[in-house]
């Protein structure tokens, strides 16, 4: 079996991650900061060290700054959801996901303007335009930092100081990038990076987060749950430091303990080592693609350009159908449709049929890329 899903969510794991969770159930088990005892304090320091591990990683200035949340969609809406008012003007691009666009068009009946810069065909988005884009009123820019549907990187460092010089804040949606792009926030000036555990990051599903930058004011920012966090029970409003003010309820240590590994394993392999690995099978993909008649292939075209993440059409042959073939004669597991995304295909022009989408990540191999070129192959030679 060859598993072409990865901007879903990775897999298979490092074993590690699984050894993480294993070990957390069998041998501490309890909640994080709900008690003084032995076992919930080992909890909480399991998940201090994961945040330590993704500050580290995504250039955070303080790991309290990190807010663990249930996937980067939570994370997202905790921002465009606790963040935006009435009257706030808010820019964003035509390649967004769903998890940016259903919010934002909710939050447009009470009051806030969305405004979407067109990307180019295969993706692109110009910062001159999001810069024209960008008015009185604007508070936020909100931007997917690559494609799920066809992997095209923004420019998120030269958007990041178009938002400086206009005194707006920048969200970065790196549900597709952490792990498997080189981040550093204040570098790239990024105020709100958005990011999921169970994709790049190799950690399992249930984990996500939202790293907050130091021009970010948490007392704008409203939690988008309250309740019980195990600090200052004694009273009923909501704590307001960081991070309790985010992350009431009963943590969830198993996954945290999983992303914690996985993190870990990210940091010793080494973001430009993957990224590396991964930009040379995108290239053997995408070169592979071009060469098999009847195939057209989508975005940029350029390793250079996008993350692991290719999407294509086969000729006479629709997506959905195409990749149950690809399952059940060629054991490729890969997704077929508009993937959450239907602004994103809208601007490829592959709407409403969508695309077939291959999707690598740092653990397949070149050998996996040219038997999956080879089953392509195969299905437009039928179609």
């Amino acid at each position: 079996m060859i598993y072409l899903d990865n901007a879903a969510t990775t897999w298979p794991k490092p074993a590690c991650v699984a050894e993480a969770m294993l070990e957390y159930l069998q041998d501490v088990g309890a909640s994080p900061g709900r008690g003084s005892h032995r076992l919930s304090l080992a909890a909480s320091r399991i998940v201090y060290a994961a945040r330590e591990g993704l500050a580290y990683l995504l250039g955070v200035t303080d790991p309290l700054r990190v807010i663990l949340t249930a996937n980067a969609t939570e994370a997202l809406n905790l921002v465009l959801m606790g963040y935006l008012k009435p009257g706030d003007h808010v820019v964003t691009s035509s390649i967004e996901h769903n998890a940016v666009m259903r919010p934002l068009r909710h939050l447009e009946s009470t009051g806030i303007r969305v405004t979407v810069v067109p990307c180019s065909g295969d993706g692109r988005l110009n910062p001159e335009a999001v810069e024209r884009a960008i008015g009185r009123n604007t508070v936020l820019l909100c931007i997917n930092h690559a494609s799920n549907v066809m992997g095209t990187i923004a420019p998120v460092a030269e958007i990041g100081a178009i938002a400086r010089s206009r005194g707006v804040l920048l969200l970065v949606d790196a549900a597709q990038t952490a792990g498997v792009l080189p981040i550093d926030m204040p570098a790239q000036k990024i105020d709100l990076l958005a990011f999921a555990g169970h994709k790049g990051l190799l950690g399992p599903q249930g984990t996500g987060g939202l790293c907050l930058g130091d021009r970010v004011d948490p007392g704008r920012l409203r939690p988008l749950r309250r309740g019980g966090t195990g600090s200052h029970s004694e009273f009923e409003e909501q704590p307001g430091f960081l991070p309790d003010k985010y992350e009431a309820g009963t943590a969830n240590a198993l996954g945290i303990a999983g992303l914690r590994a996985s993190v870990g394993y990210v940091l010793e392999q080494g973001v430009l080592r993957i990224r590396e690995h991964e930009a040379r099978l995108t290239a053997g993909l995408i070169a592979g693609l071009q060469d098999v008649a009847g195939v057209e292939v989508h975005g940029t075209l350029d390793a250079s350009m996008q993350t692991a993440t290719v999407s294509f059409n086969v000729a006479n042959l629709e997506p959905s159908e195409a990749a149950l073939r690809l399952d059940d004669e060629h054991e490729i597991m890969c997704r077929a449709g508009l993937h959450c995304a239907p602004a994103a295909h809208r601007t490829l022009g592959t709407f409403p049929r969508g695309s077939v989408r291959f999707s690598l990540s740092y653990l397949n191999t070149l050998g996996q890329v040219e038997q999956s070129v080879e089953a392509v192959r195969s299905l437009a030679a039928q179609a």
